[in-house]
């Protein structure tokens, strides 16, 4: 037998990650936060590279090629914030490319389709210096001055035939070195940095910048009176009257909740601009090279909803945006970048999942159940997925750790927190005893495909929850806890193919209920990464109000009424 053949991917800027290539499949992936517990933690790839290792059980000299990208920088070998686990040896060989290219590889790799336009839009990619994809790209006409090599990607135009990446369009802007709060996080034109800039605007911080889409549906038109973007020869544009109408930035949250109702009118504005600049690039680029199959990437690719409108208002035919489409993403383009085009082989088909993490056996749920309350009772059910049905469809909140963990931003079925999505008041205790945060952030209702179209009017697939969609009317109470303010649901399909224990939770709770949806959020707090170990899943059952805690095939419950 041949030996494999391992491709190691791997991002070192902010939301760092790696991803290990086997024969051209994905055998692991892991991002660094969820190793150092620090959110979107970034730089030296020491730690998530030394855990795709050891979970496939190689070593370096097994790696036939690492592919690395960075912001800003080319990671020398030896050390980047730190040391790095090449320092001692010249195998394997790492090869560099820059970050848009990154991102297009990563939605090449995954996608479905054998052909496709790929579009990556973001805040702040590559400088024009370490761009490693303009060979025959159309470039601005103002790149011209001296400080244009230091001018940033913000938004880049692919064509990918099965094998090869091509690079149509290319658009750079300046960082922006404005003062005040309403500086650009990022390039000056960049729908990514005016979308993190309103969010700072707004919640005095950068940790999430979702929390904008979140509260939008909160807010009432009419808040600024300034369009946001304009529109040049297919470029999109930040202009300036809008900055005046923001005067009032949020001190905290104190300042933030005593003044709600403005602070959601701009985040409805912002998130409208942000939708309707979309919707313009995407209909310039198909328009000069037109394809019915298109993929998305880069930050602004997790906007869900302005996603949902692509589709709704037919801007594109088929779309596949890819799970990790931010920066957490940037790992998995480099392995398969380093797989098709370094390497030369053929793409292998992706099975659609996006779930990369390590499973954990017997020895580690055990370990990290050692010193578990005397209260806390602890079993292996020979009916799992039944018993935890009858505990959700009876008000209880469980906390759902399975398999290998997901990659990307969004729980979907390995490190979730579950519950009823008619039990009444829900969201908010999960809100507010469970995930300690805000009152307006929505929960998203996980469904079988087969029943999506019975509960959500357009029916769609959506296995990544990445697009929203309407919950139907008449079942307003079924779903209320897993409905937004303004009708909307941001939806995961649950597809049976990888993700089995979940789906057979559905069908069990669906037995049960006649309700074929349950409520999924991410198992963490505000400001904590997702769990990814047994011990940090137990660590949140403890200190939350948490009802249940599945790990693996064993069901923790707090006995004293709680559970």
């Amino acid at each position: 037998m041949e030996e494999p053949v391992y491709v190691l991917g791997t991002g070192l800027s902010h939301n760092g990650s790696a991803v290990l290539l086997k024969d051209g499949k994905v055998a692991v992936g892991i991002e660094k936060e969820r190793l150092t517990r620090r959110k979107h933690d970034g730089g030296n790839d020491s730690a998530a590279i030394r855990y795709c290792l050891d979970a496939e059980g190689i070593g370096l000299a097994d790696l036939a090629l690492v592919v690395q990208s960075a912001n800003f920088d080319v990671p020398p070998r030896a050390r980047f914030q730190g040391p790095r686990l090449f320092a001692d040896s010249a195998h394997p060989p790492i090869a560099t490319i820059s970050h848009h290219l990154a991102h297009a590889w990563s939605a090449a790799g995954t996608s479905p389709f054998d052909a496709c336009a790929i579009l990556v839009v973001d805040g702040c990619g590559s400088p024009l210096a370490q761009c490693t994809d303009l060979a025959g790209a159309a470039l601005p006409d103002d790149l011209t001055g001296a400080d244009a090599p230091m001018w940033c990607e913000k938004d880049s135009f692919y064509r990918f035939d099965g094998r090869r990446m091509t690079p149509l369009v290319k658009d750079f802007s300046p960082l922006d070195n404005s003062a005040g709060s309403l500086r650009m996080q990022a390039t000056r034109h960049s729908i990514g940095g005016f979308y993190s800039a309103v969010s700072h605007h707004v919640f005095g911080n950068l940790d999430d910048v979702g929390k904008l889409m979140g509260l939008a549906p909160y807010g009432r038109p009419g808040a600024v009176g300034r369009p946001a973007f304009e529109v040049r020869d297919g470029r999109i544009f930040v202009t300036e009257a809008w900055q005046a109408a923001l005067d009032r930035p949020a001190s905290s949250y104190e300042a933030f909740r005593a003044d709600f109702q403005h602070y959601a009118d701009i985040a409805f504005w912002a998130q409208r601009e942000v939708e309707a600049a979309i919707a313009a690039l995407f209909r310039d680029r198909l328009a000069r090279f037109p394809e019915d199959r298109v993929c998305y990437a880069g930050g602004v690719a997790l906007n869900a909803v302005a996603n949902a409108r692509l589709l709704d208002d037919r801007v594109v035919r088929q779309l596949y945006v890819e799970p990790a489409a931010g920066d957490n993403g940037i790992a998995l383009g480099c392995a398969y970048h380093g797989w098709i085009e370094l390497l030369g082989r053929d793409k292998v088909p992706h099975d659609g999942g996006t779930c990369f993490g390590r499973s954990y056996g017997p020895a580690a749920i055990d370990t990290a159940l050692a010193d578990a309350p005397e209260d806390w009772e602890i079993t292996r059910p020979e009916a799992l997925a039944a018993q935890v049905a009858a505990l959700l469809a009876q008000g209880k909140t469980v906390g759902w750790f399975r398999d290998g963990s997901e990659f990307g931003p969004r729980a979907l079925g390995r490190r979730s927190i579950l519950a009823h999505p008619g039990w009444p008041g829900m969201g908010d205790h999960i809100n507010a005893n469970i995930k300690f945060r805000e009152d307006f952030r929505p929960f998203a209702p996980a469904v079988l495909p087969e029943h999506a179209a019975r509960c959500f009017e357009s029916g769609r697939d959506s296995p990544y929850m990445i697009l929203v969609d309407r919950s139907r009317a008449e079942l307003g109470d079924t779903l209320r806890n897993v409905t937004h303010v303004d009708g909307t649901a941001r939806v995961q399909t649950v597809e049976r193919g990888w993700n089995p224990g979940f789906a057979a939770l559905l069908e069990a709770f669906h037995a049960q209920t006649g309700i074929p949806v349950l409520l999924n959020t991410s198992f963490n707090r505000r400001g904590m990464p997702m769990v990814e170990r047994p011990e940090e899943a137990v660590a949140l059952f403890a200190e939350t109000a948490l009802d249940a805690l599945v790990l693996q095939d064993v069901l923790v419950r707090k006995r004293g009424g709680q559970g």
